[in-house]
């Protein structure tokens, strides 16, 4: 189940429970953005997060595959995840980002 919360200058953002770990997971759909956004509006996202938080960010820019393990790196967040897959846009790649702690 989502539940909407505040939108961040105009991007679907929303949380959810993670089935799996049972873990808040919050959602960034930074879909049809293009370079730095997808990577500004995590940015954001992830400054309202607790330590430890995951954040599941959705984009659909190929620049994001290199992007968001660069800004991991330089900002000390952890990459969980990377996957790729097809979405109604055409390719898209969710990213699951943990906050440092």
């Amino acid at each position: 189940m989502i539940t909407v919360i505040s939108p961040i200058a105009g991007v679907r953002y929303s949380s959810a429970m993670e089935d799996s770990a049972k873990s808040h997971v919050s959602e960034l759909d930074a879909r049809g953005l293009i370079c730095p956004l997808p990577v500004l509006r995590a940015r954001k996202a992830l400054m309202v997060l607790g330590p430890g938080e995951l954040l599941r960010v959705y984009c659909t820019d190929p620049a994001a595959a290199s992007d968001f393990p660069a800004f991991c790196q330089t900002s000390n967040h952890t990459l969980v995840e990377t996957v790729r897959g097809e979405g109604e846009q055409g390719p898209e790649i969710a990213f699951l980002i943990r906050r440092h702690e």
